[in-house]
């Protein structure tokens, strides 16, 4: 009788331990007013123009007690969002020149893959920019989790990337010193 108790009472933590740690792997929304992806470029090799694209949206999971590859992310950007602080280069940058965002109204990524922990690690993954599809590799570093004052649940991430835009057919000619772009992407999510 003892023994058939302790049996059942082990297969009760067991499960109990196993449905925790499912319920700590979770959907997370990413929150548009927290999150953002900037850019830094060098202008004709004279100095480097910063800018933004305001407007970002997607989903992730991160779920660092289920392993590796239980992490991943989709990150929506519409690309008629750039804004560089000038009125003229942001026209110019959504022109046919570069973003052309009227063919393309939108960059995205989507995760294939995370290498890492729960502090960080590199994101592979495919990013759809100027209609072509290219595997890109992100660093990313946890910058923190926990509960947030309006009774939600967050977790935010910090990656960088660097792009060159020839690869996707972005050749618009400003010197040889702007070939790459270097990105950082700044996400935080609200578990859903």
């Amino acid at each position: 009788m003892l023994r058939s108790s302790v049996s059942a009472l082990a297969g009760a933590g067991l499960a109990l331990a196993m449905t925790a740690g499912l319920a700590q792997a979770a959907e997370y929304e990413i929150d548009p007013a927290h999150s953002f992806v900037e850019f830094k470029i060098p202008h004709l090799g004279f100095s480097i123009m910063d800018g933004r694209f305001n407007d970002v949206s997607g989903t992730f999971t991160y779920a660092p007690e289920e392993g590796e590859g239980a992490q991943a992310i989709t990150v929506v950007i519409p690309t008629e969002s750039v804004d560089t602080n000038h009125a003229e280069r942001d026209k110019h940058l959504r022109s046919e020149d570069f973003l052309n965002v009227e063919e393309y109204p939108e960059a995205r990524f989507v995760s294939t893959g995370f290498t890492g922990d729960e502090t960080g690690g590199v994101m592979t993954g495919d990013l759809t920019l100027h209609g072509v599809t290219k595997p890109i590799e992100i660093q990313v570093e946890k910058v923190g989790e926990g509960e947030d004052p309006w009774g939600g649940y967050r977790a935010g991430f910090i990656g960088t990337t660097t792009l060159d835009r020839n690869d996707f057919g972005i050749s618009y000619d400003l010197g040889p010193a702007a070939e790459t772009v270097d990105m950082t992407l700044m996400i935080e999510g609200v578990r859903q």
